[in-house]
């Protein structure tokens, strides 16, 4: 599974975003996690149809969006989305 975090440089909700997901990383070590700015991504921001920073994408190895979240999310609700799609779940 990967984690897409979607942010822009004057974002200060962007920092907060950017601690859960290191939790969750150090939590879930196969968990693989990039940052994206959207002023230097424009093309994959719109293609993924980001909207606001900062948002989450959780996918599988393919690119399937298996969960989405704008705004800051909680480390538990990411480790619950991650849950969700771990197989056999």
């Amino acid at each position: 599974m990967r984690l897409e975090l979607y942010t822009s440089a004057f974002c200060g909700a962007c920092h907060a975003a950017r601690g859960a997901v290191a939790e969750a990383v150090g939590l879930v070590p196969a968990l693989e996690a990039s940052e994206k700015d959207v002023a230097f991504s424009p093309d994959e921001a719109e293609a993924r149809g980001i909207e606001a920073t900062p948002t989450i994408l959780l996918t599988d190895d393919d690119g399937t969006e298996l969960f989405r979240a704008a705004g800051v999310p909680t480390v538990p609700q990411l480790l619950t989305a991650v849950a969700r799609h771990l197989p056999g779940s």
